[in-house]
């Protein structure tokens, strides 16, 4: 447990600066340092498909740790998601949307704090709140300003930069472990934006410091938000994903419960799915490995 709770740790915090990446299918353009008014400045990584054309529409898929997607030999573990090779062959063979891919960077500091779902910190008792607030958000909950950051700030710049389909259905957000949980919340939180979310490996337990008070309340907070503000049911897609191995170990009943709530309010196979990996870790070399599910499950013509 202490070895997974240091490991969580590295990852949350690691924020290296790389260089240019480089990949082996379509092209990155870089926009360094990014400025919002809402949140640090950084790093957005946007992917084109071979042959982008501005003459032609495609859709947008917004993806969290965006300094971990591309380049295993840019990244810290020397891991990736190998996110061009993938949406590159699924292109050329028809199974997925003309789509870009912008991956945004996060700050390190404070990644946990804008990816850890605000509005569920209503449903914590006052003094785990508090604890978590102070200890695990650094005092300053930003989950809120980042996807203002997002949706009113990056998301206008992509669409008059880049040739995109900017309507609803063609936009969508996906991420892993805490990237997964912001990903489920900006769904829900800008319904009108985001027509499907992925959240790969979600960080259900949402803390694992061991000194949180009643940490047995924290997971229930993000169900008792998502009870409360999950679309309407088949409106959208929504899709989860977990192992069992490494931090993945502590997933399945957490996932059980957010399942049975979401079937629970008739969502169905076509627009809701969680996928079981037995074997698999916490880590890009794991999501990688079935990253191709998400994108056909999301992205499907």
């Amino acid at each position: 447990m202490q070895n997974l709770i240091l490991l969580t740790i590295f990852l949350t915090f690691c924020s290296a600066v790389f260089g240019q990446i480089n990949v082996s299918s379509g092209t990155i353009q870089r926009f360094e340092k990014f400025r919002s008014k809402y949140v640090d400045a950084r790093n957005i990584d946007v992917w084109l498909p071979d042959n982008f054309s501005n003459k032609k529409r495609y859709a947008v898929l917004y993806m969290h740790d965006g300094q971990m997607l591309f380049d295993a030999e840019a990244t810290w573990n020397k891991q990736s998601w190998e996110v061009d090779e993938t949406v590159g062959r699924l292109v050329k063979e028809g199974k997925i949307k003309d789509v870009i891919v912008v991956g945004v960077w996060n700050n390190g500091e404070y990644r946990h704090s804008e990816y850890f779902p605000q509005k569920s910190l209503e449903f914590l008792p006052p003094e785990t709140r508090d604890y978590i607030i102070k200890n695990s958000l650094k005092g300053k909950p930003q989950s809120d300003n980042y996807l203002k950051f997002l949706v009113e700030e990056l998301k206008p710049f992509i669409d008059n930069k880049f040739s995109t389909r900017r309507d609803r259905k063609n936009t969508f957000i996906a991420g892993s472990s805490m990237g997964g949980l912001i990903s489920i919340y900006a769904l829900c939180e800008y319904p009108d934006i985001f027509g499907g979310t992925a959240g790969i490996s979600t960080h259900l337990p949402m803390v694992l410091d061991v000194k949180t008070p009643n940490p047995e309340s924290v997971p229930p907070s993000f169900r008792a938000y998502l009870e409360k503000n999950l679309p309407r049911a088949n409106t959208r897609k929504v899709y989860f994903d977990y192992g069992d191995q490494t931090l993945d170990q502590y997933y399945p009943p957490l996932q059980k419960k957010i399942d049975e709530l979401i079937q629970s309010k008739g969502w169905r196979a076509k627009n809701w799915t969680t996928c079981f990996f037995a074997g698999e870790d916490h880590s890009e070399k794991a999501w990688a490995k079935r990253f191709s599910i998400p994108l056909e499950f999301l992205l499907s013509k």
